[in-house]
């Protein structure tokens, strides 16, 4: 068999195995019991965390490591999670797991033994046990307070033997709770930035607009009395799309390059009119310490977005100016 062919035949069986769990969860086939399932652990897992709990998830082999990703993307989104391996589990590291937890077990034959020793003495410490498997007549099925449905008709390994499209489906369900209960939760991008304050990740996220504006003498200002001539020019020399128009320090106005070309259709006269005649008052602005990303949805998500951002501190002395240009590129 060819290489190329191989791997999209293994591609499309593992996404085949996400799309048929998505179908079941939207089927009514079942009477909604996979949707119900699905809302059942999400609601599990919010009110844990909510009560100043933690998501305790748990597996074995390939289910572990599927597993320790699962934790580390609810802890990326906003939801306290730990990993506990069932083996450690039962030789003292089940201490960490407390009555306000909830427990994430996964095993796709439901059958796995150090995680069926576990069930006991969480039903002892009164914990919740959600479980992600494939086979819903499971010992570890029957003992869970809910149950994801996560079976796949074939594995993507040729002898159907490998963990393959199961582990994929078992990852992708794990990053739906994950998104879910960031959506539920209200885990926003600013604390997103907090949790990622390293790599350009993070980077891009704490990005604030003192880092990307133009400031000093990059920029071109102008005073209300002055002629359009002064105006062209000083544009023309800073080359950012526009001119600030200050008494001084004080921010009174914005004239764009759109404004130039609007003020052109006055011909002869273009010449004797003053900045003051054709300048945006009281125009839109931000401050130097505003997120940058904030600083792109001010810009953008408008009627007419603006290109062209006078950035003011509190008492409305202008320090520069951000270009919508210039933040696109950071993101």
């Amino acid at each position: 068999m060819k290489v190329i062919e191989e791997i999209v035949r293994v591609l499309r069986s593992e996404g085949q195995a996400i799309l048929d769990c998505a179908q079941r969860i939207m089927s009514s086939d079942s009477h909604g019991e996979s949707a119900r399932q699905i809302g059942l652990a999400v609601d599990c897992l919010r009110k844990s965390l909510s009560g100043g709990g933690k998501i305790v998830v748990t597996g074995v082999g390939k289910s572990g490591k599927i597993g320790q990703k699962i934790a580390s993307t609810l802890c990326s989104t906003g939801s306290l999670a730990v990993y506990l391996h069932p083996t450690e589990g039962l030789h003292g590291d089940l201490g960490l797991v407390t009555k306000r937890d909830v427990v994430l077990a996964l095993s796709y034959t439901g059958n796995t033994e150090e995680l069926l020793k576990l069930l006991p003495s969480l039903k002892n410490i009164g914990v919740p046990v959600v479980g992600i498997g494939g086979n819903p007549a499971s010992k570890l099925a029957q003992g869970c307070d809910v149950w994801i449905d996560g079976f796949v008709s074939q594995e993507a390994c040729p002898h159907n033997l490998a963990p393959t499209a199961s582990t994929t489906l078992a990852l992708a369900i794990g990053d739906a709770l994950a998104i879910a209960l960031m959506r539920t939760r209200g885990f926003d991008e600013h604390v997103f930035a907090q949790n990622h304050p390293g790599g350009s990740l993070g980077k891009r996220l704490n990005m604030l607009v003192s880092e990307v504006m133009h400031a000093g003498e990059k920029v071109a200002v102008v005073s209300p009395e002055a002629s359009m001539d002064e105006v062209v020019l000083s544009s023309t020399e800073k080359k950012l799309g526009g001119v600030l128009v200050a008494k001084g320090q004080m921010l009174v106005g914005v004239i764009t390059d759109g404004d130039l070309r609007r003020a052109l259709q006055h011909r002869e006269r273009f010449f004797s009119i003053r900045a003051e005649d054709v300048m945006t008052k009281k125009p839109v602005t931000i401050t130097p310490d505003t997120l940058a990303s904030q600083a792109l949805r001010l810009m953008e998500d408008r009627p007419s977005q603006i290109s062209f951002l006078p950035v003011v501190e509190q008492d409305g002395h202008w320090v520069g100016v951000v270009r919508l240009h210039d933040i696109a590129q950071c993101f």
